[in-house]
Order: C-alpha cells, then structure tokens, then sequence
C-alpha cells in the first residue's frame, strides 16, 4: 500500500523463519507463528460463512494459502477468473443510451416538436420537415458532446485507482484494489482503506474506522482472536470490511470475499440508483436557466399576440413564438458546464492534479488562504541520512568507518523500520524510513541480515500522540527494543545515555545538551529524529519505559526550486499561504525563509502555546489569523486553524498526507490529498489528490479552477446576450408592424449554429492571463452579476440596432424585395452573433491578444458557423426552407458592416470599462 506519514506504521516485509521457544502467544505475534493447523477439516478454497469465529490459521487452510508464502501469481489470476474484479457494480455509470435518452427530456425537445407539428397541421410540410432536422441535430450535438464529457470525467476518476500491498510468491507487491482475489494476505498499515472483507491474521495496536459500515463513530479495536459465530458485524473484532479504514497500527489478513460478495456488496444490492452529482454551479445554472424558461414563454406570448393584432399571420407568428422561445432558452447550459468541468478536469490532471469531486472545481476557484504541509509539499522529499549525533560527537555521512556508537544509531533506524530496499537505489515505503535504509546499506547494515539475527516478535506501530515507535526482537535470553520519534518525547522517555563506557544516566544537565544538540541541528536545516533502546523479558512490556537515549539522526530535505514562484503567484491572487507542520519550530521557520513564505526572524506559533478554539481571546485570534508559520501542531489543531479562518470569512484549502489529517482534510472547505506519500484514508477524505505532492500543482489546480468558472461565465453571457438580441429584434418588428427580420426556421439555425459553436468554444478555453491578478472570488456570488446583465442588456440593443438598420438600408436605400431584404437581416444577426464571440475577452486585455483570439475552438467555430452559413444562402434546398436568397455584392456590403456594429460597441465598451478602472474618479 502507499506508504504512511512519518513514521509508517507497517509490518516488516522480513519474516522471520522461526521465534524462539520463550516468545509467548501475544497479538502482536508474527505471520510466521500462526498455527495453520485447522480446527477442523476444510476443503481449500472452500467458502467461509463465518471467518471469524475460526482461528487465524484455520481460515488460511479454508482458502489454501501459505501465510508467510502468499498466492503465486498464476493462482492470483486463476481465482480472479473464478471470482471476478473486486469491485462494486458501478451504478453511477451513465450508458450511452441512458445519455441519449436524457437529450428528449429537456423543454427544448417539446417546443420544437410543438412547432412541427404546428406547421405539418396547417399544411406546411417543408417546414415540419426542417424542424425535424433541427431536432436530430440538436439531439446528436448534444448527444456526443455529453457523452465524451462524461466518459472523460468517468476516466479522470478512475485514475485515483487504490492499491493494496499483498504478498505474493514470497514477496510483498504493491497491486490495483480490483485485483485482490479471497486468499490474499493482504499487509496493513494504519492509514489504509480497507479494499475487501479480510480476516485478521496478526496485528499490532491495529484501530478500524467502521462508521461508514455501522455507524460507530469511535474507531475500533482489532485483533486476531475469534469471536462467536453468532457475534453481529460491529463486534467481530478479528475481521476488516470493504470500505472501512484502518486509523492506526499494522498487520496481516486474509481476504475472505471480494467485490459484491463483502458486506459493503450487499448492502450496494439493495441500494437504489443514486443520480449524477450536481455541483453548486450546476444547481445555479439549472436554476438560471429555469427563471429563464418562465421570462421567455411571457414574452413569446406577448410578441405572438402582438403580431396578429398588428395583422401579421397566425401560423407565422405562432412558428416565430416557439422558434424565440427555443432560441431565448439556454437549454445548452447543463452541456456546456459538463464539458467546461470535462475539460478543465483534463487540464487539471495533466498538471498532476486529480479532482475527485465536481464541487471541488468551484470551490478552488473561490480559494483564499492554503494551509500547507512542510514535507515533500513545499520541499523535495528526497530524504538523505547525512549526519548522525551521538555522545562521542557528530559525524556526516557517508564515513568510510562510522565508530560503534554511530553504528549502533544506525542499527536502531534500520531495525526500527516498516520500508523495504532491494538494494541502496531501489526502495518502497515512507521516504524517511527508506533513508535510514539506505544509510544502513551504505555501512553493510542490512535489514533482512539484522532481523534473521534478530528476529522481529512485535511492533508498537507509531502513535501520534506519543509521537514514538518500537520493534521489539528476540536475542537470548530476552529481547531487544528498537525506539524512534520525535527528539523531545524520546528525550523525555530516557533514563540513560549510551556513551563510549556504556550506558550512563541522562542527568538533566545532559538532556538540557541533547535538546541544544537538537536545536542546533534543526537550524541547521536538518529534519532530526532521536533513537533509545532497552532491553525487556517479554514482548508486551511498556516500550517507552527506562529508554536508552543513544543519538541523534539528521536527515536533509531541500526545499523545491518552484515554490518560491508559486508563492509570488499565489500573493498577487490575493492568497494567502500557511505553512502548518508538526515538526519543529527552528526548522519551520528555516524553510520558510528559504522558499520565500516569510522574512527571516518570522513568528512561529508553537502548537503547544495554541489552546482550544472556545478558549481563545480575541488577540489571540488576530494573532493567528496573521500568522505564517505553524509548527508542532496537532490534528486537532489543525481543525481548529480551519475553522478559525472559514469564521473570518475565508476559503480554506488544507494538505495532507496521514490518516490523522483525514479530519481537517474533511472539514477544509477543499482537502488536498498527497497522491505519492498520502495515505488511503487520507485520499478518500479529500477534493483533490496531487499526483506529485508539489505545492506548485495547488496553485495551478486554483488557476485552472478560476478559468472553468470564468468559461462558463463567458459561456453563459455570450449565449444569454444571442438570445435576448433574437427575441429584441422580433419582438419590435411584431409590435411596430413592420417586415420581421428573421422567420421561424431562421431563428432556429442561428440557435443552432451561430449561438451553440462559438459558446462551446469559449467554455472550452484555457482562461485569461490575469486570472491569478484578481482577489478570490466571493463563494456566494451568482454566476452573471449585475455587471453582466448589464453587458447583455447593451449588447441586446446594439444587435438589434444593427440587425433592423440592415433591413431597413435593405429594402429602403437598396429597393430589396422583402425576401432579400430579410436575408440580409438574418445574415446580419448570424454574422454579428459569430464577431460577438471576441467581445466576451477579459475588459484590461488587448483587442488583438486575449484569451479568446488565443482560443484555437473559437477560430475553428468561426469557420465551420461562417461555412454552414453560406452553405444555407447558396445551397438551393436548404435556402428554400430558410427563404432566403443570395443577397449580392451591395447586399454583403450591408451585411459586412452591419455585423460589424456589436463588434465595435462591444470594443468600445471593453476601452471605456479599461480607462473607468485605472482612472476611476475621471
């Protein structure tokens, strides 16, 4: 499985062959010390009703499987033929007729089906026919765009595939959840999610978090021992299920049942279809659109009464009342806001930064402050063992001939250990572990040659609170007990100190030394973690009792060359950035002056001098508030930092990486999961997962967020401002009386071509070159504010301005006859419709260089709205069903210049809002 916080609390891979006869039967007994003799005869393979209740090795039997061995690989694959993937029957998965049907459901389907069949009853069947063309269109563009958007976010989600270690052959092997097949000895690690029902083999201090399968919100204790047969599912203490996650500790299981046959699977049984997500957005573009709906069918039905009181003719004006009341309802909103989501989830991902939920997207827009984690976020990762402290001195390594005491520190870190490496470059588990590995190798200290000398009996997995662990190994006549952790609680936990002569007692004077040795250290820039010893009669004695300090390890982690721009990014977009860590305060200051997040000499604010939230003075409060640098900060704490600032108004990104920053992931108004040293749970309980835990990638995941709202912002106003322009000009021509500058089918091919390319396309682009310039976003704003209405509305007159000054130069200054005349009205309105798109650049951009003329989708919907248009002008059949003719060299003219007058207005606007907001009080 994906390797834990620091440090990982794991089972060895190393097993050992055999345990000395003194070892007793304890829970944290080892794979090797199960008794695999059955309780009673089983027929391998043989279904297990109640796994539980049978001893450990008794199940192993069941389901014929060496526990130190683990399945070949060639059984692996025989049983997943036989069982299937392990996974859940994906009821949220949309089939393409399911998206097919859903294009027949909408308004927009039934009024255009209304107007056929209108015009096939009184006789026009040309009409009826077309309208049925538009249908089919509509229907297969619809279709198509939604149905790649879907499968695109279908495919993004998929990528956040789990993985579970197992052992196989031998060996343990990192493989994808679907492939976990019953027999399976599956290796646990607190942190983890639990990918089947398994059967607990060995465990060490192994807690489950049930809530999600029981409802018990407290995690539970495991272990090995059977229950009752009868025991009901909360109480069977030796058994994990699918979709729960294991919250501290580390073990062995045998996965008893896979996919639908686990609990989890048959409660998805009798769960209904549940429907597809509906983020914030798209609940207000629904709404939107639905206002819209109710404002279009009054007017419609105002400018269909008007026109046959002012003598126009029923048919006509009942085809021109559907055609603007589908050309005035954005029914492409839904569409649109799925590809937008599609593709900014794409970009998202390129830049390695997988979304697991829609709503995140809006959320990252609105962020304001990030609170981020130190280790591997803000630095490398790439942790490095270079100098080692003990009572005798410092040495750096590598050293050609580290002295005993050196050796012996290096001994603890290496025995002490849940990594694995196969050899000094090749390594899987927590990168601080796997340093301290390597740094073992570099000396020929060899993890699998210590423990097979050593034999490892039980682990006391690392506890947070404690902030220590220990492996405890059989020597004769006793055992041996490795500890690691943070420096002070190791301090803290010593009695002695390993010096040259032996073990000597650690006087305060001599801890005050150590603690300024360990200070000294993470000024430095070292990351330091202290290791003790003692010896013990038994395997469940106290670990942390009469400690052996023997030294200090400091461990380099250099920061990442690109925050320190991300930083400069994220303070121009109004962000602020919060360093929160729980290592120590010297070193968090040092890396924050070293990416550039705060001046030398900054505050840190120690964890331990934070008290609760309801405790905290208002100056406190304000000091928080203010305050870059956090250290020693506890899970808790972390709760209370979020809840601080989301008080203030502010929203809250929050990293993390261990399944105790689960909770503050949870209550983060986004949670940023790290996707290569994260733990399961942790992923599972963010927004977002960084697939290179860098924090450049949150900072171009919150510009990429910006961009989607600003498309669909762009989208929606471009779309509104064509349709308001239809139903304006038809409606004044109805109710002065005169010639109507567009007839129904018209109206439907420009909402068809003209409107529908050019909005996708905008919906589509890559977002404007100052978006990280701007303040955050307010949450609570609505997708067109007043500004935006305002846009519409006065883009609204100058389409119809331009549209019936064309008719009018038309049929008045060129004695057009009315059926040429009311082509150039309509190619006017096409044609200013497609320049409109240029319109909708950020106001402060170029005319010439923004983020639409950059837009390779707007160009190619130009040119495919401008080839479809001439084609319905000199294409005799479809002009016959439009009733339009080709207007002539004069008549383009007209149509080339009337076009061009949004176009112009929209310019000059975008230059009058530009001078506005630099010289505000001229």
């Amino acid at each position: 499985m994906r390797s834990t916080g620091l440090p990982s609390p794991t089972v060895s891979d190393t097993v050992p062959e055999s345990v000395p006869e003194s070892v007793p039967d304890t829970e944290s007994q080892t794979v090797s010390e199960i008794d695999i003799a059955p309780d009673r005869p089983l027929r391998p393979t043989a279904p297990v009703d109640t796994p539980w209740a049978l001893s450990a090795g008794a199940v192993a039997h069941a389901f014929d499987v060496a526990v130190d061995h683990g399945l070949s690989e060639a059984e692996a694959a025989s049983r997943r033929l036989r069982h299937g993937p392990n996974r859940l029957t994906a009821h949220r998965r949309r089939s393409a007729w399911g998206i097919l049907l859903e294009q027949f459901k909408s308004l927009i389907m039934a009024l255009l089906a209304a107007a056929a069949g209108v015009a096939y009853a009184f006789g026009e069947t040309l009409e009826a026919g077309a309208v049925l063309v538009v249908i089919v269109l509509n229907t297969a563009i619809g279709f198509f765009t939604e149905w790649r958007a879907v499968r695109s976010m279908e495919a993004l989600f998929a990528m956040g595939t789990v993985t579970t270690r197992v052992r196989r052959g031998g060996r343990i092997v990192e493989v994808p959840a679907e492939d976990i097949v019953p027999g399976e000895i599956v290796v646990l690690e607190g942190g983890d999610v639990v990918t089947a029902d398994l059967r607990i083999l060995t465990s060490s201090k192994l807690q489950a978090d049930e809530s999600a399968l029981t409802g018990e919100s407290v995690p539970v204790s495991k272990g090995a021992e059977a229950t009752e047969p009868a025991a009901p599912l909360a109480d069977r203490r030796s058994m994990l299920y699918k979709g729960t996650s294991l919250t501290r500790g580390s073990g062995h299981a045998v996965a008893t049942a896979t996919g639908m046959a686990t609990e989890l699977g048959a409660i998805t049984k009798l769960v209904a279809e549940t429907g597809e997500e509906a983020t914030p957005l798209e609940k207000r573009l629904a709404l939107l659109a639905r206002r819209l709906i109710w404002i279009t069918l009054v007017i419609t039905v105002f400018v269909t009464v008007a026109g046959a009181v002012m003598g126009k003719p029923i048919l006509l004006m009942i085809e021109t009342g559907i055609a603007l009341a589908v050309a005035a309802i954005p029914e492409g909103l839904p569409v649109v806001a799925t590809i937008a989501l599609a593709r900014g989830l794409r970009r998202m991902a390129r830049r390695n930064a997988l979304v697991r939920r829609l709503s995140s997207v809006e959320t990252l827009g609105a962020t304001g402050i990030i609170c981020t984690d130190k280790t591997g976020t803000l630095t490398e990762n790439r942790m490095t063992l270079t100098r080692v402290a003990v009572a005798t001195g410092d040495m750096d390594l590598p050293a050609a001939a580290p002295d005993a005491l050196v050796r012996e520190a290096l001994t603890i870190g290496v025995l002490c250990n849940n990594a694995s490496v196969m050899d000094i470059s090749a390594a899987t588990g927590d990168p601080l572990e796997v340093a301290l590995l390597q740094a073992g190798v570099a000396v020929d200290l060899h993890r699998e040659a210590l423990v097979a000398e050593w034999p490892e009996v039980a682990e006391e997995a690392f506890d947070p609170d404690v902030k220590m662990m220990a492996t405890f190994h059989a020597r004769e006549g006793g055992f041996r007990v490795a500890v690691k952790g943070a420096p002070e609680a190791v301090l803290q936990a010593a009695t002695h100190v390993l010096a040259a002569d032996g073990a000597e007692p650690l006087t305060d004077e001599r801890r005050r030394q150590w603690q300024a040795r360990n200070e000294a250290m993470a000024t430095a820039g070292f990351r330091v973690l202290a290791v003790a010893r003692r010896e013990a009669e038994q395997p469940d004695e106290a670990p942390y009792e009469r400690l052996t300090f023997v030294g200090l390890l400091g461990l380099t982690d250099p920061p990442r060359e690109e925050v320190r721009d991300a930083l400069v990014a994220c303070r121009r977009a109004g962000i602020e950035v919060v360093m929160v860590t729980g290592d120590q305060p010297v070193t968090a200051q040092r890396i924050g002056v070293a990416v550039g997040l705060v001046e030398p000499g900054a505050e840190v604010i120690n964890g331990t001098d934070i008290p609760p939230l309801d405790r905290m003075d208002d100056a406190l409060r304000a000091r928080l508030l203010n305050a870059r640098l956090f250290a020693r900060v506890s899970p808790r704490q972390k709760l209370d930092l979020i809840e601080l600032h989301q008080h203030a108004g502010r929203i809250v990104a929050m990293t993390g990486d261990g399944v105790n920053d689960a909770p503050a992931l949870k209550k983060a108004d986004i949670g940023v999961a790290m996707g290569l040293r994260g733990t399961q749970v942790a992923q599972e309980a963010a927004g977002m997962v960084l697939k290179d835990d860098a924090f450049s990638t949150i900072v171009a995941a919150i510009e990429e967020g910006r961009a989607i709202f600003e498309n669909i912002r762009k989208f929606v106003r471009y779309l509104l401002s064509c349709n308001v322009s239809e139903v304006m000009v038809v409606g004044l021509a109805a109710m002065v009386g005169g010639t109507l500058p567009i007839l129904p089918l018209q109206i439907l091919f420009l909402n068809l071509v003209t409107d529908v390319f050019p909005a996708l396309a905008l919906g589509l682009g890559a977002g404007a070159d100052n978006l990280m310039r701007r303040k955050p976003r307010d949450p609570a704003e609505p997708v067109l504010v007043r500004a935006d209405w305002q846009a519409i509305a006065f883009y609204g007159v100058a389409f119809t301005l331009a549209v019936i000054g064309a008719l009018e130069v038309a049929q008045r200054g060129l004695g057009l006859p009315e059926q040429e005349a009311v082509t150039i009205s309509f190619l006017t309105l096409a044609f200013a419709q497609l320049w409109h798109v240029f319109n909708m650049r950020e106001t402060g951009t170029s005319a010439l260089r923004n983020e639409v003329t950059r837009n390779p989708y707007v160009w190619a919907a130009l040119a495919l709205c401008s080839g479809l248009t001439l084609a319905a002008v000199y294409i005799p059949p479809i002009a016959a069903a439009l009733k339009v003719a080709p207007p002539g060299l004069a008549g383009w003219g007209v149509v080339l210049g009337m076009s061009l007058v949004p176009l112009v207005a929209g310019q000059a606007r975008h230059a009058l809002r530009a001078r506005v907001s630099v010289h505000p009080t001229s």
